[in-house]
């Protein structure tokens, strides 16, 4: 087994960051709530504890026992240097003024192992409510900024760091750097959790697992489910049996495209044309969530029944990717559910077949470069992200057919036009969302007084935070006049600058 880090979730935003740091450094790392910690194996060589909105000074703030990670190099970042810090003796107290955002580091201790070639003046990125006022004798400061006196601390002959500062964030500009000290040099990790590796390693296990049992798969035409499709294939062959199911929220040509896409490549794949059961069960319904529970359960019923026409089924296969693990893992407090997630829950529970998740590890940016190695079709690996409901989320409201078509309508001219002037790959995601709003417009001599279509681009590294993209005024011009000229039903444009957060995405 590869070394790994542990990094002990207390609720912060920025957990998965952390992770994704570690990972580019090729090296394996999981996420596991502060209070499911696992068996700490030979193989976990280094213990990082995220930040958290509470406050270690609160009743029942999340905790942990320091003394059971051994002689194990700990790094606590934010929340989790106060934790040490407060468990040791130090003092930890409410901030005279909120510190969040930029801030220089004004000191540092380059013989700190920790702090190996990070610069004075280094940018570093601040977001917390309390301070740290002192520590302990059993400590030593490591690194200040003009107004954090403690903005890192290590305790004297001991492998215990405390940074109050985001080193995972892109605004600390030598976090990465940072990182690397303590993953590689400190924590003495192998750098070897490559895709390669990955890849053989895990059709090895999967040849293991499944043997000559049948597997049943739902495709999507996206970069997961398919990345997963092509690894179980390559384990089981014949015994793949692939289902795309035409819910009616695709987008325009989507299901005749990725049909021969998937055939192209080899898979064992059934299309089944499912439009009025998913229009059926979508009648009168406007509330977003109450949408996407109806989607799911349709979805559950049409593949269900599918499934049930091969005979001997085993397995059901997933393309279950990390952060759908962690979000379905419960913390203590922090997390809010924002929407309930399309991909994991239900469907194994109604079938009751066995599981296999053969991506379940990794993040979408390395999906794709397992994908790369696999040979996938670069088409699908650089396919902008589209949400499991589909469209049904992007039309606000009620469903119909023709709400649909419209939407079709303009989120191709959007997509092609993207393409056309090669800014498709220079956005993250890319869509159109219909409003249940109409507006008086006028062409030729007629008024007329039809729906809203807003675009929305946006850029981003794996959807957890982005940022609008700045799309150039004559293209959103050309874009807005042709879905304008060309779809009947929409007579005003609007472009979304909302970034994420506040904003999600999606708009529902």
């Amino acid at each position: 087994m590869a070394d790994q880090l542990l990094i002990l979730d207390f609720g912060s935003q920025y957990t998965q960051l952390i992770a994704r740091r570690v990972r580019e450094l090729n090296v394996y790392c999981e996420i596991h709530p502060y209070n499911k910690i696992p068996s700490l194996t030979p193989h976990i060589k280094g213990v990082i504890l995220s930040g958290s909105p509470c406050s270690v000074r609160d009743a029942g703030s999340p905790d942990v026992d320091l003394t059971q990670f051994g002689n194990i190099p700990v790094l606590g970042v934010c929340y989790g240097a106060q934790l040490i810090a407060h468990k040791t003796g130090g003092v930890v107290l409410p901030s005279q003024i909120r510190e969040y955002g930029r801030a220089t580091l004004s000191s540092v201790d380059h013989h700190s192992e920790l702090l190996k070639e990070i610069s004075i003046d280094s940018q570093v990125w601040m977001s917390h409510a309390d301070t740290i006022a002192s520590i302990s004798d059993q400590f030593e400061i490591i690194a200040s900024t003009t107004s954090v006196k403690v903005a890192a601390f290590k305790k004297k002959g001991e492998n215990l760091y405390g940074i109050q500062f985001h080193p995972e964030v892109t605004h600390s500009t030598q976090g990465k750097e940072l990182l690397r000290n303590f993953v590689v040099h400190i924590c003495r990790c192998a750098q070897d959790w490559t895709p390669d590796q990955f890849v053989d390693t895990t059709i090895a296990e999967l040849k293991k697992k499944l043997g000559n049992d049948k597997v049943v798969m739902a495709l999507s035409g996206g970069v997961d489910s398919t990345v997963a499709a092509v690894l179980v294939h390559r384990a089981v062959g014949k015994n793949l049996y692939c289902i795309f199911v035409d819910n009616g929220l695709l987008r325009k040509d989507e299901f005749e495209q990725v049909l021969a896409s998937y055939r192209g490549m080899g898979l064992n794949i059934k299309g089944v044309d499912a439009k009025d059961k998913f229009y059926a069960s979508l009648n009168g319904l406007s509330e977003p969530e109450a949408k996407r529970k109806a989607i799911g359960k349709t979805f559950i019923e049409v593949f269900d029944e599918e499934s049930h026409r091969i005979e001997d089924v085993k397995w059901l296969g997933q393309g279950t990717i990390y952060p759908d693990v962690i979000e379905s893992v419960s913390v203590n407090g922090p997390s809010v559910t924002i929407k309930s997630h399309h991909n994991v829950g239900g469907l194994p529970d109604k079938m009751k077949l066995k599981i296999v998740e053969p991506l379940a590890s990794l993040f979408k940016d390395e999906v794709r470069l397992v994908g790369k190695t696999l040979g996938v079709d670069p088409a699908i690996l650089s396919r902008h992200p589209f949400p499991g409901p589909g469209l049904g989320i992007r039309i606000l409201g009620e469903i119909s057919p023709e709400k649909v078509r419209i939407l079709q309508e303009v989120d191709s001219i959007f997509i092609t036009a993207l393409r056309k002037h090669n800014l498709y790959h220079q956005v993250w995601q890319a869509g159109a969302v219909l409003l249940p709003v109409y507006s008086v417009g006028v062409m030729g001599d007629e008024r007329t007084y039809e729906q809203v279509a807003a675009l929305r681009a946006v850029v981003s590294v794996d959807g957890m935070t982005a940022d609008w993209s700045h799309l150039p005024h004559s293209f959103l011009s050309e874009v807005s006049s042709d879905i304008i000229n060309k779809v009947k039903g929409v007579n005003r444009v609007v472009y979304d600058i909302s970034s994420k957060p506040p904003a999600t995405i999606e708009w529902e």
